[in-house]
């Protein structure tokens, strides 16, 4: 017996258990994990603490493992894990010690807090995110998953025809600016804005879904004031309490994520503590409408 799949609910997230993680997938365990991806958009695994080298071959099982991030934006600045495979999702200093409030790991956990899915703002934007938890906070540190298949079916006739035909622009760094946080020029054009339909259909299942997220800056043919009030509506819709899931970390905990049907938000917690997540990212095959300076 394989692989087996425990949904939380019956169309959106589902625990995996009766698999090892540390040990090569089998092809029939991939295929069955992939399906179910596809329906549940959120994969549960407990009791899956890997090593970098574990968790990066994991990766590779599913794609081409995304080193942008890293090269583009992270490595000058830290890399405390040394590799461009690996995220680190933590507010930890260099020499891996709780870092201090106004140390740029702990901002960066701060802008995580907002809906997002990751590499929307990229031209090849990232099809699983794949989050493994070292280490857990006491309180809160929690991340919510967000349907966006359900948040489509849910709009309202008008809306849902407004936003039919609709493409948005999406930038890197557009919750950072709104939170003043001072980054550099360079960093700040690192990723150029990418195009996207705000109405996809998830090629897995089929689903029509709702593709906006806080890296939504501006709506063509809409003006820009217009433009970004319709995303914040869109958004608070999107994160509506029962199209929500939140996880609970303790460490061991692999949650894989499949960015084209679901949101995904970091919950405020005490910085005092140690929170230590590792990230691989996998690159989707479909790419955006084109990038815009």
């Amino acid at each position: 017996m394989g692989v087996q799949f425990e949904p939380v609910n019956p169309e959106f997230v589902a625990r995996a258990t009766n698999i090892d993680l540390r040990k090569p997938v089998s092809a029939e365990d991939k295929e069955a994990i992939v399906k179910a991806c596809d329906r549940y958009g959120v994969l549960v695994f407990p009791g899956q603490l890997l090593s970098k080298e574990e968790l990066i071959a994991f990766g590779h099982m599913f794609g081409e493992v995304d080193k942008t991030l890293q090269q583009k934006l992270m490595n000058h600045i830290q890399n405390r894990l040394g590799t461009d495979e690996i995220t680190d999702i933590s507010n930890l200093d260099a020499d891996g010690n709780v870092a201090g409030a106004t140390h740029w790991a702990t901002i960066t956990t701060v802008g995580n807090r907002f809906w997002h899915s990751d590499g929307s703002y990229k031209e090849l934007p990232i099809r699983y995110s794949i989050l493994n938890a070292v280490t857990a906070v006491s309180w809160g540190g929690e991340t919510q998953y967000a349907d966006l298949r359900a948040a489509y079916d849910a709009l309202d006739d008008v809306t849902r025809a407004m936003v039919s035909d609709k493409v948005g622009r999406f930038w890197s760094h557009n919750t950072r600016d709104q939170l003043r946080i001072p980054d550099s020029e360079k960093d700040r054009a690192a990723f150029p804005k990418s195009r996207w339909p705000l109405v996809r259909t998830h090629p897995g299942s089929g689903r029509k879904l709702l593709w906006v997220d806080s890296k939504l800056c501006e709506i063509e043919g809409l003006p820009l004031p217009e433009g970004r009030a319709l995303a914040f509506e869109l958004i608070e819709h999107i994160g509506q309490r029962e199209r929500v899931y939140s996880h609970k970390w303790t460490p061991g905990d692999l949650v894989m994520a499949d960015n084209r049907s679901v949101l995904h938000r970091g919950r405020r917690f005490d910085h005092s503590e140690r929170r230590e997540m590792r990230r691989v990212e996998t690159n989707d095959d479909v790419k955006s409408l084109g990038v815009v300076a």
